[in-house]
């Protein structure tokens, strides 16, 4: 039985409740209204933008991407949540998935989400680059030796960067911190 509507996947892609685009090479082909109200830029301004204009750094933007290809080589989708930019400068938590849409191209034509988290997760102290990243693993459930291998930093670097953002946030442990960076109260 065909429902008594056409389906039109613009519309869909349009109305999305979540930040959508369509991404080739890193840059932002089209973008939903939601993804552009999010990071703050007029509707239709990320079209044609490389998604290093949502970053804090490009430094972020480029050791992301690092990060990103062998989990698409393995898995084909990427997920995370990490800290992100908006036109305004403010700095906030974002939920953010893909799928490329050639497995051999991870960083070629792909479909992204993205979803504001900041609501749960408030950034509530100001971070380093390095700092976010480390967070942003921590929050994954990623120990500091994995966080190590991830980011080519050594394990003593990474605890030295789990130190400050523990007294930054006032966590006596590690897990507190985690709870912290999540917006959960332990």
């Amino acid at each position: 039985m065909n429902p008594p509507y056409a389906i039109d996947y613009e519309v869909i892609f349009r109305h999305a409740p979540v930040g959508m685009c369509v991404s080739v090479d890193r840059v932002i082909q089209a973008g939903n209204e939601v993804l552009t109200a999010m990071f703050r830029h007029p509707p239709g301004a990320l079209d044609g933008k490389s998604f290093s204009v949502l970053y804090p750094t490009m430094d972020e933007f480029l050791r992301t991407g690092d990060r990103i290809v062998p989990v698409m080589n393995a898995k084909g989708v990427y997920s995370d949540e990490r800290i992100m930019r908006r036109a305004d400068g403010e700095l906030f938590w974002c939920h953010v998935s893909g799928r490329a849409l050639d497995p051999k191209l991870p960083l070629g034509a792909g479909i992204w989400t993205f979803e504001d988290v900041s609501a749960k997760r408030p950034v509530t102290a100001e971070l380093t680059p390095r700092e976010r990243e480390v967070a942003a693993l921590l929050v994954e459930g990623k120990t500091s030796k994995m966080i190590a291998r991830d980011t080519g930093l050594s394990p003593r670097t990474v605890e030295m960067h789990r130190a400050k953002l523990m007294k930054k946030f006032a966590a006596a442990t590690s897990s507190e911190l985690v709870h912290k960076l999540v917006g959960v109260s332990p």
